[in-house]
C-alpha cells in the first residue's frame, strides 16, 4: 500500500513560506513510526532531519515549548504556543524516542511535560488551559492561532468559525491523550501514568453527553458545556470515532481492559452510523447538528482515515460484522474517492457529489492521519489473520 510519495509530501511548496508545529510533529511522528514498523531507512534519515529543525528552530530557547509557526529560515512568525501543538510535539518527540532510543529526544520529551505540569496544568478543574503567550502567560481573550489556519473548503479540524482562547477543546485534550500514551508506552513514568489517566477520564467521561450518545468539542474552564451558540451544538463524528480507538489504545497503555468501555464505544458508533455515514457508497461526513442528519456533507480525508481503523479496531473488539463491513465499505470509498493514484497523497475532501475538493497538502493535512491509519490497519488485519 502506498502511504505517501517523498515528492507529494515531504518536500514543500517554496510559495508556502512558514511552517508550523502541527506539520512537523506530525510528519516527524509519521517517520519515526515507519522506522519503528521497519520500513525503509530512508524515513530514519527524514525523522532525523525533521526532528533536528523542530529542536534547533521550533523549540523557544528562553521559556521553552514549541512556537506555533516559523519561517522556511527559522524565524519565528507566531510565537505563541496552544496546547494543541505542544501535544503533537510531545507526540513526536515520544515516537522519535520510541523508534531510536535517543536521549535528546528523551531529554526534551520530559522537559515538555514538565513545563505542562507547571504553566498549564488546570489543578483546579482538570485538564489543560490551552493558550499561552511565550513566556506562558494564558491568553483568555481575543483569537488563538487555531481559527486563523484552516482548510479552503471546509471548517478547521478543531472547530467552528470562532474559538474563544478561554475554552477547553476535547479535540486538543484527545489529542493530549493520544500523546501521553506514547509517551507514557516509551518512558513508564508517574507523572506520565497520571496525566494519561485523567485525560483518559475526561475522554471517556467528561466530554461524553451521557443522556445524547455523543461528544461535545467547546467547555468553560470548569468543563461546563458551552452550547449557547448554534456553531457549538454540532456532532464531530470522526473525533468521536477516532476517540473510541485512541482510547483503546490509551486503556491498554494503562492495563485496563478494554470491554470495560465496550458499552461506551458501541454507543458512539451507533450515533455516528446513524446521522453520520454514507449507506449507498460509504465513509463518513464531516459534521452535524444534535440527533439530526449530517449537514456537512464533505467527506474529509482525516474522518475516512480515523473512522476506517475505528471500525476495524471495533471489529476486533465485538467481533460484530457490521464493524468490518464499514472499514471495507470505507475503505473502498477511500480508494475510489480519496486516494490519487496518478500524483499521489489523498485528496482532502469529497463532496457529496463525489468530486474531490480542497488542497492536498495544509497546516493540518500532512500524511499523519492517513499514514496512521494504513498502519494500524495493517497492524490489525495481521493480528486478526492469525487468531
Amino acid at each position: 500500500m502506498k502511504i505517501f510519495t517523498r515528492s507529494s509530501i515531504f518536500r514543500r511548496s517554496k510559495r508556502n513560506e512558514s511552517y508550523t508545529i502541527v506539520t512537523q510533529a506530525r510528519m516527524i511522528w509519521l517517520a519515526a513510526r515507519l522506522v519503528r514498523e521497519g520500513y525503509s531507512d530512508e524515513y530514519r534519515r527524514i525523522a532525523d532531519h525533521g526532528l533536528e529543525f523542530l529542536l534547533k528552530k521550533m523549540w523557544a530557547s528562553e521559556n521553552g515549548g514549541f512556537v506555533w509557526e516559523v519561517e522556511r529560515d527559522g524565524t519565528t512568525s507566531k510565537p505563541n504556543k496552544h496546547l494543541y501543538g505542544q501535544a503533537f510535539g510531545l507526540y513526536a518527540l515520544s515516537e522519535y524516542y520510541r523508534a531510536t532510543a535517543d536521549e535528546q529526544a528523551a531529554e526534551y520529551a520530559h522537559e515538555l511535560v514538565e513545563l505542562l505540569e507547571a504553566e498549564a496544568k488546570d489543578n483546579e478543574h482538570g485538564g489543560y488551559v490551552e493558550y499561552f503567550t511565550p513566556d506562558w502567560k494564558p491568553i483568555t481573550e481575543g483569537q488563538t492561532y487555531l481559527e486563523n489556519i484552516e482548510p479552503d473548503w471546509s471548517p478547521k479540524e478543531s472547530g467552528d468559525a470562532v474559538l474563544d482562547p478561554s475554552l477547553k477543546l476535547t479535540n486538543t485534550h484527545l489529542h493530549l491523550m493520544e500523546a501521553f500514551t506514547t509517551y507514557y508506552r516509551a518512558f513508564g513514568t508517574d507523572l506520565g501514568r497520571r496525566r494519561l489517566q485523567e485525560l483518559f477520564d475526561i475522554v471517556t467521561n467528561t466530554v461524553y453527553r451521557k443522556q445524547r450518545g455523543f461528544c461535545t468539542d467547546k467547555y468553560e474552564p470548569d468543563w461546563t458545556p458551552k452550547l449557547d451558540d448554534e456553531a457549538f451544538r454540532i456532532v464531530s463524528y470522526g473525533h468521536d470515532l477516532e476517540g473510541v480507538w485512541l482510547a483503546m489504545e490509551a486503556a491498554d497503555a494503562l492495563g485496563k481492559p478494554t470491554d470495560l468501555f465496550e458499552e461506551l464505544f458501541v454507543t458512539l458508533w451507533d450515533y455516528s452510523l446513524e446521522y453520520g455515514y454514507d449507506d449507498e457508497h460509504g465513509g463518513f461526513y464531516f459534521y452535524g447538528g444534535f440527533d439530526e442528519p449530517a449537514s456537512f456533507r464533505v467527506k474529509a480525508w482525516w474522518v475516512q482515515a480515523e473512522c476506517m481503523t475505528s471500525a476495524l479496531r471495533m471489529y476486533e473488539l465485538t467481533g460484530e460484522e457490521r464493524y468490518f463491513d464499514v472499514f471495507r465499505k470505507t475503505w473502498d470509498f477511500i480508494q475510489e474517492f480519496h486516494a490519487d493514484d496518478e500524483f499521489g497523497e489523498w485528496h482532502s475532501g469529497v463532496t457529496d457529489d463525489l468530486e474531490p475538493v480542497g488542497r492536498k497538502g495544509a497546516v493540518y493535512k500532512a500524511a499523519y492521519h492517513n499514514g496512521r491509519a494504513l498502519i494500524e490497519c495493517i497492524e490489525t488485519l495481521n493480528r486478526l489473520s492469525d487468531t
